[in-house]
């Protein structure tokens, strides 16, 4: 089943222990290679994963008693990713490849990894969405914290 496969990340959501957290890491060589086509189509790559994961959830889930099954990783995906976008918009603008900007990488992964377990305020209310969109928006608003995270150390790291 297709969507299973996308919603599972190819089977990643499968590893144990901490599913979500393999499939944050698997996110980071995948955000790499979608971030070679530069950031408007990294921007875009974000969308379509928004898109594609929702209707993959919404599959795997559907009839089911879990709306947020632990191997479905997709989501990881899309917030890891929207965790990243400083650093592609910011190695774009500053005219490096965007693995020189390593420690953001770092940043991205950890504060992600923090903001999606810890589920502070605005993540946790999404998770408590009973649906697929719940699914997804938790880990984006945790990918979208992430990022401020992420532009916050740059800007104390360059003072």
């Amino acid at each position: 089943m297709i969507a299973r496969t996308v919603a599972t990340l190819g089977g990643v959501g499968h590893l144990r222990p901490a599913p979500g957290t393999w499939g944050s890491l698997v996110a980071l060589p995948l955000g790499w290679v979608a971030m070679q086509l530069g950031p408007v189509a990294f921007t875009l790559a974000i969308a379509v994963i928004f898109a594609v994961g929702l209707w993959a959830t919404e599959q795997v889930t559907r009839g089911s008693g879990d709306h947020d099954p632990s191997e479905v990783v997709i989501d990881e995906v899309l917030g890891q990713w929207i965790a990243l976008l400083p650093l592609a918009w910011g190695a774009a603008r500053a005219g490096v490849e965007v693995e020189r900007l390593w420690p953001g990488w770092i940043a991205a992964f950890v504060l992600f990894r923090l903001f999606d377990i810890w589920k502070p305020g605005p993540v946790g209310w999404m998770d408590k969405r009973p649906d697929a969109l719940g699914v997804m928006l938790d880990d984006a608003v945790a990918g979208v914290l992430a990022a401020i995270g992420v532009i916050l150390l740059a800007a104390v790291a360059h003072l």
